[in-house]
């Protein structure tokens, strides 16, 4: 078509929706015979809205979809900061406005609104008070963050899912947080009262307060906030209030403009998403197909892919869409699919609950007990990538539908996905579509190419372990070698980037990727080179070039607990211990009101401490003669021991000695996961030796070594590797065994799936590590004992940098002086620092000021 007779298409709106027909046109050739011109109200880009809550901690750049500002095809203008100030359907012309209020008008042939959606904010007193704010955009969130920055208290009001997501974004902003909903539970559109419940439960552990059932008759202050009255319930106070009561469809330009509108709100289309007027298209929240509005991100993309296709003359229609959702709101999964609320005619629930771990699940079958209609899943969502496939396919329930929620080990079962099974309800997604892009004919060869092609799992993510499955079972099927590649932006293997930052002696985590890798990394991918930096360079974790790369244990050196709270473990080798330093332990845990557990692996666990204590109880800790007990990271945990020959009559060696020297040998060591031992000094094996990655046993003769144990979800049994070796020969085999696992291990790979992972199994690991059949052997020493040399106390080390020490700070508005104002919520019986009136009941709440 030549230039005079292209045609030109506006789109109003460039938000998610707008993008994805933005792309879709774009891929699907419409470029090549209209000109697009896209218009944006916001200063940015499109961007990730569905990840909104981590702007805090990622940053604007990370969800953005087009970081460079403009399409790659110049027939797409993008025009940002403008607003759309009306349409005439008559003249087909738009009228546009920019920020310094110029206006202008653009011409088009057809028009697609994709305006989205606005917060709605019920008219209660106060309710424009400065201090209140919406949660919808990035500007929202900057707002919200600069006025976090001098308050300590926030609420949201509303308990759905951006309800939820705002309280979240308010307890990483470090504001103690309330949620108030107006219906008797949370997420009501998604969960029924059990679930609900659940959800409550969770929440509330975290430290946050939930008020369900409540109504909000006033937002409190005279110029600024200062609470909410509650109806029933004794006010809330508060300084940031945000308001996520639902939202409205932003329909307006199309009433001005004389064109139909759904009775509740929204656009009113036909099948194919075209409004009353013949050249104008509204898609996404905007719009309202057979006068129902969808307020989620999947039926918007469908939309926009049945405009882009009516566009091109092609047959799509939008008939509705699954509404289904996964997600993990303050850590605790939730998923809602079908027919969550057994809707149907003689619908059967079956629920699973279990008050102790905080899993409710509900099935909801037809009245035959043969097909699956919907469910819901809250605190353990795994099973959602087989449940909701099985609603949209209508596979036949197993017989003993139970086995689809209980746990593996009570019962449970995997099912395998018929080819028809939708795996990607965002992007519509089916397995034979999957299978097509792998199979005869198909151009990808991994997961994270078929993520490309198809769309799936490029929008929310949940269904990616799915697609990662179908692919690899396939591959597997036909014989081909499975992609292992570390995520979509690593084709390449651990063990394959470990040898390459070997190789090239990288020390940054943005050399290996600007070399071997393609955009800016994930929680997948960063962790793990920060694990291979960690094993290769000896550095401390909080070095600037790491310190990004670390997750939150390691960027702390501590472990956070399910309150927000962190945990101290300091090393006791072997689980030998003397009087004073158990002494020193108990001060300090009565002085900062700890609450104290004896662990599986010898040691004492300090729990309950807050970010900005962690110096200051460290300092304690160090000054004693403790260091790290590394219980943060993915490294050497513990190295159990019997009392073995010292005082034991039935022990034949000394498992005690063997289990500090080993301990204290291997302490630090970073790895693929976690690695526990145990030396037993003895056949009766009171250490649980084969229960570990590496175990010890006790012979006449010397000492067996058995590798490949392990707890978690599979647990494994060690398996004897060599027999009556003596002391030199044991640490040597050991040396070669961890630090080839080190070496080859995938990312987060137990030991015990590791040695089956390779070809020969245990009886390759023999060949390598005793025999040195690679002839590897000296160099593997080697490189252990240049761990051994390097090693440091992370602890130690990090109260001697400032630079360290200032990123231990809970109240970023108040880093020295902790408002007395603010609360925190004591667990088990924890005391409350320096009374001596005792324990306290479990959930009292301990002001932080309390004296010490």
């Amino acid at each position: 078509m030549s230039p005079k007779h292209r045609k030109t298409l506006v789109v109003a709106g460039h938000g998610m929706v707008g993008h994805r027909f933005v792309q879709a046109a774009i891929e699907r050739g419409l470029t090549e015979t209209h000109d697009i011109v896209v218009v944006g109200e916001e200063s940015r880009p499109a961007y990730d809205r569905v990840a909104l809550t981590s702007f805090f901690e990622v940053g604007a750049d990370e969800l953005s979809f087009l970081p460079s500002g403009e399409y790659d095809d110049p027939r797409v203008r993008l025009v940002l900061g403008a607003t759309v100030d009306g349409f005439d359907p008559e003249t087909r012309t738009v009228l546009l406005s920019d920020a310094q209020g110029q206006e202008s008008v653009l011409t088009y042939d057809e028009l697609v609104l994709a305006t989205g959606a606005a917060p709605f904010v019920p008219p209660v007193p106060g309710h424009d008070l400065d201090g209140c704010f919406v949660y919808r955009t990035i500007d929202d969130l900057e707002a919200i963050r600069d006025a976090a920055a001098g308050a300590t208290v926030g609420a949201v009001i509303g308990g759905g899912l951006l309800g939820l997501e705002a309280a979240n974004a308010l307890a990483q902003l470090g504001l103690e947080t309330h949620v108030v909903e107006m219906a008797p539970r949370l997420m009501a559109v998604q969960v029924d009262d059990a679930g609900g419940a659940t959800l409550v439960r969770h929440i509330e552990k975290l430290g946050l307060h939930v008020h369900t059932g409540a109504r909000t008759e006033q937002v409190l202050g005279a110029e600024r906030v200062e609470g909410l009255a509650l109806a029933d319930e004794e006010p809330i106070p508060a300084e940031v209030v945000v308001f996520s009561a639902g939202i409205r469809p932003r329909d307006q330009l199309a009433r001005t403009a004389g064109l139909d509108v759904a009775e509740r709100g929204g656009v009113l289309v036909d099948e194919r998403c075209r409004t009353s007027d013949e050249h104008v298209w509204a898609i996404g929240e905007c719009a309202a197909p057979g006068g129902r509005m969808y307020g989620l991100v999947a039926p918007g993309y469908a939309m926009a892919e049945v405009v882009v296709d009516a566009l091109l003359g092609g047959p799509g229609s939008f008939t509705g869409a699954d509404m289904s959702t996964k997600l993990k709101l303050l850590g605790v999964d939730v998923a809602s699919f079908g027919d969550a609320f057994a809707a149907t005619d003689g619908a059967l629930e079956l629920v699973y609950a279990d008050a102790v771990t905080g899993v409710y699940k509900k099935l909801v079958l037809s009245a035959d007990g043969r097909q699956l209609l919907g469910g819901i899943l809250v605190g353990d969502a795994s099973a959602y990538g087989v449940l909701r496939p099985m609603v949209s396919s209508g596979i036949a329930l197993p017989d003993n539908p139970e086995e689809l929620i209980l746990p593996v080990g009570r019962g449970g079962v995997e099912l395998g996905l018929p080819d028809e099974a939708q795996v990607c309800s965002c992007n519509d997604v089916t397995k034979a579509q999957i299978l097509e892009a792998v199979g005869e004919g198909g151009t990808c060869d991994s997961a994270s190419c078929v993520t490309r092609c198809t769309k799936a799992g490029s929008t929310c993510g949940s269904c990616k372990p799915v697609v990662k499955k179908v692919v690899e079972e396939f591959f597997a099927a036909q014989g081909r070698v499975v992609d292992k590649s570390l995520c979509e932006h690593f084709p390449l293997t651990r063990q394959e980037l470990f040898d390459v930052v070997a190789v090239h002696g990288y020390t940054r985590f943005d050399d290996i990727v600007e070399a071997h890798g393609r955009g800016r990394g994930c929680d997948v991918c960063k962790p793990t080179v920060a694990s291979i930096l960690a094993s290769q360079l000896n550095g401390h974790v909080l070095e600037g070039p790491t310190r990004t790369l670390q997750d939150t244990n390691d960027a702390y050196l501590a472990n956070i607990q399910r309150n927000g709270t962190y945990s101290v473990v300091p090393r006791i080798p072997g689980g030998e211990i003397t009087p004073e330093k158990l002494i020193v332990i108990g001060q300090v845990a009565q002085d900062f009101g700890l609450y104290t557990k004896i662990t599986g692996g010898q040691r004492i666990d300090l729990f309950g401490a807050r970010m900005e204590q962690l110096p200051e109880i460290w300092r304690r800790l160090v000054d004693a003669g403790f260091e790290s007990g590394h219980a943060y990271g993915k490294s050497l945990r513990t190295v159990k021991s019997c009392v073995g020959s010292t005082w034991c009559r039935y022990g034949v060696q000394d498992s005690v000695q063997l289990a500090i020297d080993l301990e204290l040998r291997y302490r630090g060591l970073r790895s693929p996961h976690k690695l526990k031992g145990g030396v037993s000094g003895c056949a009766r094996e009171c250490a649980e030796a084969r229960g570990k990655d590496f175990g010890v046993i006790a012979t006449e003769k010397g000492w067996n070594l058995y590798v490949g144990g392990n707890g978690g979800a599979t647990p494994a049994h060690a398996r004897l590797l060599a027999g009556d070796l003596d002391r030199d020969t044991l640490i040597r085999y050991l040396d070669r065994f961890l630090m080839y696992y080190i070496r080859t291990a995938d990312r987060l790979q137990r030991t015990a799936p590791w040695i089956d992972s390779l070809d020969g199994g245990l009886d390759r690991v023999r060949e390598i590590v005793v025999d040195d059949a690679l002839g590897l052997g000296s160099e593997l020493e080697a490189a252990m004992a240049w761990h051994v040399d390097g090693y440091f106390d992370e602890w130690r080390e990090t109260l001697d940098d400032p630079d360290k020490l200032a990123r231990f700070v809970s109240f970023v508005n108040a880093p020295d002086t902790p408002d007395p104002n603010i609360t925190f919520r004591a667990e088990r019986e924890q005391a409350v620092p320096g009374e001596s009136s005792g324990p306290v009941a479990l959930g009292t709440t301990i002001p932080v000021g309390a004296p010490r």
